[in-house]
C-alpha cells in the first residue's frame, strides 16, 4: 500500500488517512491531536526531529498496511452520529473509569514518595488540573454539543440553538482540548517521560504506566474530535445554512 501524503500535508491528515501512523508520532513526541493542523515538515522542525526520517517511518507503516489492524481505522468513515456515539462509548467510558482510579494511585504515590521526589507534587497538581478539566468537558459534549451534532445530521436542518452557531461550542471544546494537551505535556515533562526512579515501587510504576496510557488515549480522542468530527460537523452546518428552510418561499 502506498500513500500520496508528503511532508507538506498536515499531521492530522496522516492520522486520518492512516490511523496506525499515530504510533510514529507518539514515538517522536509529535502532537497530532491539538497540533494536527501543522504541516508534517513544520511539526518535525518544531520537535527537533529529522523530517525525512519520520517520513520514511510513516511510509513504512503505510506500506505494511498496519492500519488495517487499528481499531480506529474506520472512524473517519462513520456518520457524525456514529462518531459521537463511538467517542462516548470508548474514550468517555475509559476516562470515567480510569480517572478515579488514577486519582487514588497518584494521591497514594505522592503521599508516600513526595518527600523523596518533590516533582511528584507538580505531577499531582498537573493531573488534578487535567482531571478537573476533563470531567465537565465530557458532560458538555454529551449534553450539549453531541446532541446538537446529531440533530443537525438527522434533521438536515440547523435549529436555533441557545448557544447560537454550533461553531461556538466547538471552539470552546477545542480550547479545552488545548488546556488538557498542555497538562499532558506537563505530566510527561515532570515525570521525565514517565521514567520510574530507581527506588520506585510497583505502585509508582503502575501510576506512570497508567498516565502513559491516559496520554495515548487522549491523543487519539482529541484527534478524532479536532481533526475529524468537529470540522465535518461545522462544514455540514454551514452547507445546510445555505439551503432554504423547509416551507420557505423561494423567489
Amino acid at each position: 500500500m502506498a500513500t500520496d501524503l508528503t511532508l507538506t500535508d498536515s499531521v492530522g491528515a496522516w492520522v486520518i488517512k492512516h490511523p496506525a501512523t499515530s504510533r510514529v508520532f507518539e514515538q517522536h513526541g509529535i502532537d497530532y491531536c491539538c497540533g494536527g493542523g501543522r504541516l508534517l515538515e513544520e511539526a518535525c522542525w518544531s520537535g527537533q526531529v529529522d523530517a525525512q526520517s519520520v517520513l520514511d517511518e510513516l511510509q513504512e507503516v503505510v506500506s505494511r498496511g498496519a492500519e488495517e489492524h487499528d481499531p480506529d481505522d474506520s472512524f473517519s468513515t462513520k456518520s457524525l452520529t456514529e462518531m459521537c456515539d463511538a467517542i462516548v462509548a470508548t474514550h468517555h467510558a475509559y476516562l470515567k473509569e480510569e480517572l478515579p482510579r488514577l486519582t487514588q494511585v497518584v494521591d497514594k504515590v505522592e503521599s508516600v514518595h513526595g518527600d523523596q521526589h518533590e516533582w511528584l507534587h507538580r505531577l499531582a497538581a498537573s493531573f488534578q488540573q487535567l482531571r478537573d478539566e476533563l470531567m465537565p468537558h465530557m458532560f458538555k459534549e454529551e449534553q450539549i454539543l453531541f446532541p446538537a451534532i446529531r440533530t443537525i445530521e438527522q434533521s438536515r436542518e440547523v435549529p436555533a440553538f441557545p448557544f447560537g452557531s454550533v461553531d461556538n461550542p466547538i471552539r470552546m471544546m477545542e480550547h479545552e482540548h488545548d488546556v488538557a494537551g498542555q497538562a499532558l505535556k506537563d505530566i510527561r515533562a515532570t515525570s521525565s517521560d514517565f521514567t520510574v526512579p530507581p527506588d520506585g515501587c510497583n505502585t509508582f510504576r503502575a501510576m506512570l504506566d497508567g498516565l502513559r496510557e491516559l496520554e495515548a488515549d487522549l491523543h487519539r480522542h482529541i484527534h478524532k474530535e479536532n481533526n475529524v468530527l468537529f470540522p465535518r460537523a461545522s462544514k455540514l452546518a454551514e452547507e445546510l445554512n445555505r439551503v432554504p428552510a423547509k416551507g420557505a418561499n423561494v423567489q
